[in-house]
């Protein structure tokens, strides 16, 4: 089976994740229930008259997918493969808004064609000129996951030898105040720093957009490999987790006792929470554990900042205090496993692991 490596990465999140010279030596606090993105510059990567044709989530993902590009100096991917939850949201809703407010007359078209979930992938296609597979899979809580399982299927059957995946979804008003009135996120604000420390029901908001340029060939700036992914919906409990945690990292031909650091999707729900804080205490009772999602929030494809992190972390062999929540000393990182699950409905484990 043919070896799959992540040879360039690209992150717009609420960190300052876009320099990929920096690895999270300055972390972003605010005193929020919802976290948007430290945009960099998006001029260094689209004309003034595009971007102010575009939305967010699309300028988001044209300069992380261009970072990433530049980062593994590779021109044009043979594929482009994305996942996202929600899609051009903003776009969306400023075609209904507009529908509703002109009686159904007057309408620019800009909106709607801006407004499908694939809109990003087939806008980098235009500006790369890649004519090649592109696909965009909206999956819900394992959107990006699916995506990824797709790129390595695609590499490992031969039909590619690099792909540009990507994972993002936007936060608005308006999706914002929905998901609060579900009782998705904190009623008030809570430093994001903080977020494990305070107990309250709910979680806090994000958004980012990941890009990652995979490969079968490794190089010199090869970030880690990618050893598989998987998918599972709304376990019976805790027991079913484990087993299929340790189902998972067996068929990898690892052990739980192999595995240097797991990374672990909490939100700070203490309702979310609970199948991560058991599983500390029994399975990965003697593994060092993480936190991503104090950093960047919850959303539908936070698994891709999740999949940066670790590729970072293995690159650099150094794992950013604000990640840790437990610490065992150890040699030379080589395995890391992420384990994410969204709303307890949606879980999804991927192993990336660095040679």
């Amino acid at each position: 089976m043919k070896q799959v490596y992540i040879n360039g990465v690209g992150n717009i999140s609420p960190q300052k994740t876009f320099d990929n010279a920096l690895f999270l030596d300055e972390v972003v606090a605010v005193e929020s229930n919802r976290l948007k993105c430290q945009d960099p510059n998006y001029k260094d990567y689209i004309s003034g008259d595009m971007a102010r044709r575009m939305s967010h989530i699309i300028k988001m993902g044209i300069a992380a997918s261009n970072i990433c590009l530049k980062d593994a100096g590779a021109p044009l991917p043979d594929a482009i493969i994305t996942g996202t939850g929600l899609g051009c949201i903003e776009d969306t809703e400023k075609f209904l808004s507009t529908l509703i407010r002109n009686n159904e007359e007057f309408l620019t078209p800009t909106s709607f064609i801006q407004s499908t979930h694939n809109t990003v992938s087939a806008q980098i296609a235009l500006l790369l000129k890649c004519h090649n597979y592109n696909f965009t899979y909206v999956n819900r809580g394992i959107s990006f996951e699916s995506a990824l399982l797709d790129s390595l299927i695609q590499l490992r059957l031969g039909q590619a030898t690099t792909v540009l995946l990507g994972g993002m979804d936007e936060l608005t008003d308006n999706s914002f105040t929905i998901m609060n009135r579900l009782g998705h996120w904190r009623r008030k604000p809570v430093n994001n720093l903080g977020l494990f420390q305070d107990k309250t029901r709910g979680s806090i908001a994000g958004e980012g957009a990941a890009f990652f340029l995979l490969s079968t060939d490794k190089t010199e700036n090869s970030y880690a490999k990618v050893i598989g992914v998987d998918t599972f919906f709304k376990p019976l409990d805790t027991s079913e987790i484990q087993s299929r945690i340790q189902q998972f990292i067996q068929k990898q031909n690892l052990s739980i006792e192999g595995i240097d650091l797991v990374i672990l999707g909490m939100n700070g729900d203490p309702t979310q929470d609970m199948n991560y804080e058991l599983l500390r205490l029994d399975l990965l009772r003697n593994t060092r554990t993480g936190c991503f999602k104090h950093l960047c929030g919850e959303y539908f494809t936070s698994g891709a900042f999740a999949l940066w992190l670790a590729a970072k972390i293995l690159k650099h062999q150094r794992i950013p205090p604000v990640v840790l929540s437990g610490f065992l000393a150890g040699t030379k990182m080589k395995n890391i496993l992420i384990y994410n699950h969204y709303r307890n409905l949606d879980h999804s484990l991927m192993l990336i692991s660095q040679d």
